[in-house]
């Protein structure tokens, strides 16, 4: 069974920061691209964040690009989102996914697997 788990999630005020985690299981976490993406009520999911298998490669939405860091610690089968300077425009429900291939990680539909979310609420 595969299994994603997004944790970090929470309050916070306008120029804080969070860092999100996704620990995976039921995978071999080395052979999957991972990604962050996130969805407000009304809206569409969009993408935040890629890294590649071993993260040598990274990829941001530009909203994002200059305050946020993905990182991946596969020893630990857990990816990480950090982000800086959060505006009220971050509250989401951020999602994590899992993606064999290695290109237009910025698709959602390219994601093989996904987890329940966790919470981002900004407030001014």
């Amino acid at each position: 069974q595969v299994q994603l788990v997004e944790s970090g999630g929470g309050l916070v005020q306008a120029g804080g920061s969070l860092r999100l985690s996704c620990a995976s299981s039921g995978l071999t976490f080395g052979t999957y691209a991972m990604g962050w993406f996130r969805q407000s009520p009304g809206k569409e999911r969009e993408f935040v964040a890629a890294i590649s298998w071993s993260g040598g490669r990274t990829y941001y939405a530009d909203s994002v690009k200059d305050r946020s860091t993905i990182s991946r610690d596969n020893a630990k089968n857990t990816v990480y989102l950090q982000m800086n300077s959060l505006i009220p425009e971050d509250t989401a429900v951020y999602y994590c996914g899992a993606a064999s291939l290695q290109y237009a990680l910025r698709v959602s539909s390219n994601y093989h697997y996904w987890g329940q979310g966790t919470q981002v609420t900004v407030s001014s």
